[in-house]
């Protein structure tokens, strides 16, 4: 499965930045060994449903420590059976385009 999600700290930096708290988040996904990407909007991880949810609620730990409230937004491609699909999906969109 692919996991996109999005944490946001409630409580944050008086200049409105939540810069320090997301990359507590994103390291703890790298630390866990499994494909990810981070873009501007998401963080984007591979993996079984276990191993990834564990991440993820690892993540919303990790943001919970500086802030009191912690805003999740989580979307799923859940597609048993298919590996490297984080960077599958966008080869074959890429080799659409070159036709």
């Amino acid at each position: 499965m692919i996991v996109a999600f999005s944490l946001s700290p409630v409580a944050h930096d008086p200049s409105g930045s939540v810069t320090e708290a997301v990359a507590a988040a994103v390291r703890v996904v790298r630390e866990s060994g499994l494909p990810h990407e981070t873009n501007a909007m998401f963080t984007n991880i591979e993996g079984e449903w276990d191993e990834v949810m564990a991440v993820v609620k690892r993540a919303v730990d990790v943001v919970a420590e500086a802030s009191p409230r912690v805003g999740l937004v989580l979307k799923a491609d859940i597609r048993p059976g298919y590996d490297g699909q984080l960077t599958a999906k966008v080869e074959r969109i890429e080799e659409a385009l070159r036709d």
